[in-house]
């Protein structure tokens, strides 16, 4: 009973997911044929909607579709749709396991892009100044072609060059860097001593990954 239980919830939430999946693809066909100049404009059509209230779900699915047509143009990288299903699971705050080379870094655009749209920050937190740099050089164009600003914090950065990087849309930042500037910002006299913003969305994909295969190596 409990195996029947666990795979008809498994279909059901597929099911579900298929369903957003189609809307994203006839999204995508009224899409492609925009300018570049056209496609731009939607980011801040999605933006307006969001801040006079209207929820996410009500937009997340051009707002997908709208991330998969900047990447195709920015990167030459289409999302596979178990990419799509991934950014969903994302965004609620969920875990989706993804092995090496399964396209985690296109992943996070997703729900990065949507919740980027409050304008109140995105901190993609990842496990090495490399990687954070790479993030934020590569994938940051599709966000920078949509409009929005990308920051990047590195380990040897002054106190106004940290404050002026988290207060882009999207801050890609080490998890040694992100505690360490917490702390400090915690111990500082003054508000303008301290250089983070209040959390609003923190992605911790790749964080997730790196204390698993810490526990694992344990």
């Amino acid at each position: 009973m409990f195996n029947l239980f666990v795979q008809d919830s498994g279909q059901q939430v597929l099911s579900y997911y298929k369903s957003r999946l189609k809307k994203i693809d006839d999204l995508e066909k009224q899409l492609k044929p925009l300018s570049d100049n056209e496609l731009q404009s939607i980011t801040k059509s999605l933006q307006d909607k969001l801040l006079e209230g209207q929820s996410q779900d009500s937009i997340i699915d051009e707002a997908f579709a709208l991330v998969r047509e900047a990447t195709v143009r920015v990167l030459g990288i289409r999302h596979y749709d178990v990419q799509l299903i991934g950014g969903f699971v994302l965004n609620k705050g969920q875990i989706a396991e993804m092995k090496t080379g399964e396209g985690k870094t296109i992943v996070a655009i997703l729900a990065t892009f949507v919740n980027a749209l409050y304008k109140k920050g995105v901190h993609v937190v990842t496990v090495n100044d490399y990687l954070a740099r790479r993030d934020a050089e590569y994938v940051g164009k599709v966000h920078r072609f949509l409009g929005l600003s990308v920051g990047l914090i590195q380990e040897n950065m002054t106190s106004d060059e940290r404050k002026a990087n988290y207060a882009c849309d999207v801050v890609y930042v080490t998890n040694n860097e992100l505690g360490f500037d917490y702390l400090r910002d915690n111990m500082a006299f003054t508000k303008e001593e301290m250089v983070q913003r209040p959390f609003f969305i923190v992605s911790l994909m790749r964080l997730i990954q790196f204390l698993l295969m810490k526990h694992a190596h344990h």
